[in-house]
C-alpha cells in the first residue's frame, strides 16, 4: 500500500490518526471529514484469474468489475491525468467529504460506482447508457470531454476530480470505489466506498434485473469476496450507447 493511502480519522480524544482504508471496520462520517463505508478487501484480477497490474490498464479504456456487491458495477478507469489539490464534495443530503486523489504510480487510477446518481442507469449485460467519454470527444451533457457520461438524461461526472456531478439533473457525484495499489508488485485492491451510494434503491428498483442477471435479489446483494474480475466495458455489454 502507498504511503498516501491514509485517511485521518478523529478519535474520541479529538487527535487525528492516519489509518489504512482497509484497516477502517466501521463507517466514517462527514464530520471525519470522510463518508466512507468498508467493504471486503478484493483484489482486482484480469479475465484468466491473474492479479491485474496497474501498468496494464489502457490509457482512457473504460473498464468494469463488480464491487461491493455480485450485482453492483463499478468503473475502472486509467486517466490521463489528476486532480492537483484535494477536492471537496457534498451529497444530496448534504454531507461533505474529500476526495484526494486516485491510485497507481501517477495516481491516474480511479474507481466509480457505475449507478447513475440521478436515476439509476447502469451497464447491465444487454446495454450500457453508462460510460467515459475520451478527452477530443463530444457529448450532448456538457462541452468537455474526459468525462463520465449518463445517456439516459444528460448527466456527466468528472472522474479525475471524485466524480463530482457537472452537468445534468445528477444531483451528487458518484460514490468511489477506494483503491488500494501495491508497489511491490503493481496490484489493485477494492477495500471500501467513498461518498453517498445509491446501492439500496438500485437492489430496490431492479428486481426483474436482479433475477435475471444473478439469480435473485438475494444472490446480487452478497458481498464480493476475494477477488473481482475486470473486464473491458465491450465485452461486458453487448452495447455501448452514448449521447
Amino acid at each position: 500500500m502507498e504511503r498516501r493511502d491514509f485517511f485521518k480519522v478523529v478519535t474520541s480524544g479529538a487527535a487525528a490518526v492516519a489509518i489504512g482504508p482497509s484497516l477502517i471496520s466501521t463507517t466514517l462520517y462527514a464530520h471525519d471529514g470522510r463518508l466512507y463505508n468498508s467493504y471486503e478487501k478484493v483484489q482486482l484480477t484480469d479475465k484468466d484469474g491473474k492479479p491485474l497490474k496497474a501498468s496494464s490498464l489502457e490509457a482512457e479504456e473504460n473498464y468494469i468489475f463488480n464491487y461491493p456487491f455480485v450485482g453492483t458495477p463499478a468503473m475502472l478507469l486509467n486517466l490521463p491525468d489528476t486532480c492537483k489539490e484535494p477536492v471537496s464534495l457534498k451529497s444530496a443530503e448534504g454531507d461533505e467529504y474529500i476526495w484526494n486523489e486516485g491510485s497507481g504510480s501517477k495516481k491516474t487510477i480511479v474507481a466509480y460506482a457505475a449507478i447513475c446518481t440521478h436515476s439509476l442507469t447502469h451497464p447491465n449485460k444487454s446495454e450500457s447508457f453508462f460510460s467515459y467519454l475520451k478527452k477530443g470527444g463530444k457529448t450532448m451533457a456538457c462541452k468537455g470531454s474526459g468525462v463520465i457520461v449518463c445517456s439516459s438524461h444528460l448527466s456527466a461526472f468528472e472522474p479525475k476530480c471524485g466524480a463530482k456531478n457537472i452537468a445534468g439533473p445528477a444531483d451528487q457525484p458518484l460514490a468511489a470505489i477506494v483503491l488500494e495499489h501495491n508497489e511491490a508488485d503493481d496490484t489493485l485492491h477494492a477495500v471500501g466506498v467513498l461518498g453517498a451510494d445509491k446501492y439500496h434503491d438500485y437492489f430496490k428498483a431492479f428486481r426483474t434485473e436482479m433475477k435475471k442477471e444473478w439469480g435473485g435479489r438475494r444472490k446480487a446483494k452478497k458481498k464480493v469476496q476475494n477477488s473481482a474480475i475486470v473486464s473491458k466495458l465491450n465485452e461486458y455489454t453487448k452495447e455501448v450507447i452514448q449521447y
